[in-house]
């Protein structure tokens, strides 16, 4: 479990726990100890769906500070969200434009909202403790164009899925003989996919009927002895209901959000804003599970090792956080791009690099030391004007890296 500063992305605090352990229960320790480093009240506290669990978010109310997450699809929420999101498509033309910028530097419409607001009251250590969350409904174009293709995508694996549980007769093929058999496995493959409803089938029953026959002699006619019925079903074809996804369509790219924080400390805007920027938090776990750091897999045994390797770890992950904000940042106040650090495009320019781009910069540079009778020769590979520049947007001098080369009797 981690916490992390916005906008530095950078993490404050992590606790190493064992994987079997629900993550509600363990925001509010993670909370507990960001509170008391830094000694504030006030702060924001943003997470995923987890961190709305009614104990967490007493606590934050509790402690005077305030918290922003979507609502979990438990309790009586679901049947709240229906109803708030029914409410936002009846008055669509009264939400509330959301603009961000564009990679282009265009301001662009990318959500439209509404806001409303229930009453909330829990009991801690006895007392009875109320407050007002303000409930933001929030539509955003692009995740609803995500919703849809993964839609689409379910769709057709459903129908693939479903076709092919009857198989064209053939050694190895094996056939369904029950109808009640082809029923289960359709609503399985229908309720895998999340389909349910958008997708019907048609199928038929076949039977196969074989005499067999025995003979009397010569000059007597064959009578047949027994007869073999062999049944199977076929699927015929699988037809979309599009009424029913059109219904569908029109509800995707909603999501609903719980906040306790006033409008003047948390604008509409700037929640929706704060919460497309949560990024950051993943790429941490991403750091850690991938190159360089590479967490997983452990070849540790105890525990104590565990939670040592993990907090080592998250200092390596706190450094390539602030090497990146730093250059992020001055470039920025620089009005400057970097140019060279895309070896596939050598001339492309960015002002926002990341640090594994900035430490590949410094690849096959060496410091070579030469032993000789009474004298000892050092020499560095020297800097190229990028890897130079690097260091300026750090605030360091190339010449802790010169320096290297001094030699010495």
């Amino acid at each position: 479990m981690q916490a992390s500063l916005d906008p530095l992305g950078a993490p404050l605090v992590t606790l190493a726990v064992s994987g079997e352990r629900a993550e509600d229960e363990l925001y509010v320790p993670v909370i507990a100890q960001v509170l008391k480093i830094l000694e504030k009240k006030g702060l924001l506290f943003v997470g995923d769906c987890k961190i709305s669990a009614l104990g967490t978010r007493v606590y934050l109310q509790g402690t005077d500070n305030y918290y922003l997450s979507p609502l979990a699809m438990v309790g009586h929420n679901p049947e709240a969200i229906e109803k708030w999101i029914g409410e936002a498509l009846a008055q669509e033309e009264k939400l509330e434009r959301i603009h961000d910028l564009n990679e282009k530097g265009e301001l662009v419409e990318i959500a439209q909202a509404y806001e409303t607001q229930r009453k909330l009251s829990a009991e801690v250590n006895g007392k009875t403790v109320e407050w007002v969350e303000r409930v933001l409904v929030v539509h955003s174009q692009s995740y609803a164009e995500a919703q849809r293709r993964a839609l689409e995508k379910h769709l057709e694996q459903a129908t693939a899925k479903l076709m092919a549980l009857t198989p064209s007769v053939g050694r190895g093929k094996r056939q369904i003989q029950q109808e009640t058999d082809l029923q289960q496995a359709a609503a399985a493959i229908l309720q895998t996919y999340q389909v349910e409803g958008l997708l019907s089938y048609e199928f038929e029953r076949q039977e196969k009927h074989q005499i067999h026959y025995i003979g009397r002699g010569r000059g007597h006619a064959n009578r047949p002895t027994r007869e073999d019925v062999t049944v199977r079903y076929q699927m015929l074809r699988v037809n979309r209901q599009e009424e029913a996804i059109a219904t569908l369509e029109k509800t995707l790219g909603w999501r609903v959000y719980g906040t306790n924080a006033p409008a003047e400390r948390l604008s509409m805007e700037a929640a929706v804003l704060c919460y497309r920027d949560e990024w950051r938090i993943e790429r941490c776990f991403h750091r850690l599970k991938g190159v360089p750091l590479s967490i997983a897999p452990m070849f540790v045994k105890r525990d104590d090792q565990i939670i040592g390797l993990t907090h080592l770890l998250s200092i390596a992950v706190r450094l390539l956080t602030l090497i990146e904000f730093i250059v992020r940042r001055n470039l920025k106040q620089n009005d400057e791009k970097l140019v060279g650090l895309h070896a596939e495009n050598p001339k492309k320019g960015t002002d926002h690099p990341t640090t594994e781009r900035l430490l590949k910069a410094f690849d096959k540079i060496y410091l070579t030391v030469v032993h000789l009778p009474g004298q000892v020769i050092r020499q560095v590979t020297p800097l190229k004007p990028l890897q130079v520049r690097i260091l300026e947007l750090l605030g360091l001098s190339p010449n802790i890296y010169r320096s290297l080369a001094s030699n010495s009797p």
